[in-house]
């Protein structure tokens, strides 16, 4: 089936979820208007981007390896993995203009220069990035879309995984962090059909976090609550 597309040549993505919370403080609209554009990884959109050149990300962060964060909320673990390591350089994409907002403000507070962000669609950049670029991904507490007939709009699935696995390079890392079963038993199920390899040996390994892990404002709010978190991890074959 042929794909459909908008006059400029975009395909037809359904997008789910929100794009905009609550109204903005007038310093957080400013540091949307002034800082976003200079911490930009490059054209990304369609709209600047019709051809899909692919970003160089050498010149972007002066050959550093390069992370993705898909979904990074309100930006604590990314600007935390940002300050912990200087030597690479980190690609945040989140579509929640709210949330960008506060990473913004972290990223200010923190001092951390090796970082990008895109506000939108992780798709669109998937399209634009380098096929095995990317040297490790993030995946933490994505939306569980909990019902089941909306199973299809989580990340864990085909249209999500096949370009994600495009861009990582062999022996890159996956990190996923849920706290909901049904979508832990999916991610098991869908990411090692896209090239990926669970590391798990034993229980240790998924009820544990990273020895580098920052608990987000997400997770304690699971855990009062009693949910139980799991931390997956998978290597790019």
């Amino acid at each position: 089936m042929t794909e459909g597309r908008h006059n400029d040549g975009a395909p037809w993505r359904n997008f789910y979820g929100r794009r905009k919370g609550k109204g903005l403080r007038p310093g957080q609209k400013e540091a949307l208007d002034t800082e976003l554009l200079e911490l930009s990884p490059g054209p990304v959109d369609w709209d600047e981007n019709p051809a899909r050149t692919p970003l160089d990300l050498h010149a972007l962060f002066g050959g550093k390896p390069v992370w993705l964060e898909i979904g990074f909320g309100g930006g604590e673990h990314m600007v935390h993995q940002a300050a912990a390591n200087p030597d690479a350089g980190i690609i945040g994409c989140e579509p929640y203009i709210n949330g960008v907002a506060m990473l913004l403000s972290k990223i200010r507070k923190a001092d951390v220069g090796n970082v990008a962000i895109h506000p939108g669609d992780v798709r669109d950049l998937f399209d634009v990035l380098p096929e095995g670029s990317i040297d490790r991904a993030f995946l933490l507490y994505p939306d569980p879309w909990p019902k089941k007939k909306h199973h299809r709009r989580r990340f864990v699935t085909p249209e999500h995984l096949e370009p994600l696995s495009r861009v990582l390079r062999p022996g890159a890392e996956l990190r996923v962090a849920t706290d909901i079963p049904d979508y832990v038993r999916q991610t098991l199920e869908q990411v090692p059909r896209h090239g990926f390899r669970w590391l798990a040996e034993g229980p240790d390994d998924w009820r544990h976090p990273w020895d580098d892990w920052l608990s987000t404002r997400y997770e304690q709010k699971a855990l009062r609550e009693g949910r139980v978190p799991h931390y997956l991890t998978f290597r790019r074959i």
